[in-house]
């Protein structure tokens, strides 16, 4: 099992940025795929982007494709998650994961951090 804690999120204006962390402790980070998922108010867990272990392989959903970058120091067992050119629709709180899987389905996933809210103004 790996532990998973975020950090980074906040209220930025729209057209804005910030940088997500997760910082994960286990021994089996440097071998495990990171996800960063989100959740806005009354709606269902999604997937954002995904990055295998080492780094090469990377996957985003459409919603963020070219504004957002996942991004992994196995040396430093974190993982990051740039978001440039935020809209409101990017309000959520965001999850970071673990999984032994290069997958986007939350069930594949099985570690899961508390969570960072990301609050976007028009």
């Amino acid at each position: 099992q790996v532990q998973l804690v975020e950090s980074g999120g906040g209220l930025v204006q729209a057209g804005g940025s910030l940088r997500l962390s997760c910082a994960a402790s286990g021994r089996t980070f440097s071998s495990s795929n990171q996800g960063w998922f989100r959740q806005a108010p009354g709606k269902e867990r999604d997937f954002v982007a995904l990055i295998n272990w080492n780094g090469i392989s990377t996957h985003y959903a459409e919603s963020v494709k070219g504004r957002f970058t996942i991004s992994r120091d196995n040396a430093k067992t974190t993982v990051y998650l740039q978001m440039n050119s935020l809209k409101p629709e990017d309000t959520a709180v965001y999850y970071c994961a673990s999984g032994s899987y290069y997958s986007t389905a939350l069930t594949d996933f099985h570690s899961w951090g508390q969570g960072t809210q990301v609050t976007v103004s028009s």
